[in-house]
């Protein structure tokens, strides 16, 4: 859930920053999101994926377990891990690169 939170936010944050700027000129142009939409979107997909993995990843064990062979599932991790850090990367390059921005 705070992974879907987190996203939503991020989702939002160009709305929320030209609410707060005021510019009319820039509302007028048209909404401009740059990557926090995107990156959001993600945040909010991988959010709703990872309890499908975890639930899948249970019966799998689970279903191991009982046939007394259980074995770690190095792959599984590795693509929540990767996913995780690439999020976490675009939304570091999304605040250095929009840090001096009003």
């Amino acid at each position: 859930m705070a992974v879907v939170s987190l996203g939503f936010v991020v989702a939002r944050f160009s709305v929320w920053l030209q609410e707060l700027s005021g510019d009319l000129s820039r509302r007028m142009e048209g909404h401009r999101v740059g990557i926090s939409l995107p990156v959001g979107v993600a945040m909010m997909i991988l959010g709703g994926l990872l309890p499908l993995l975890a639930a899948w990843r249970y019966h799998v064990v689970n279903r191991d377990i009982e046939r007394g062979k259980v074995s770690a599932d190095r792959g599984l991790v590795v693509l929540v891990t990767a996913m995780v850090t690439l999020l976490s990367g675009a939304m570091i390059v999304f605040i250095l690169l929009t840090a001096g921005r009003p």
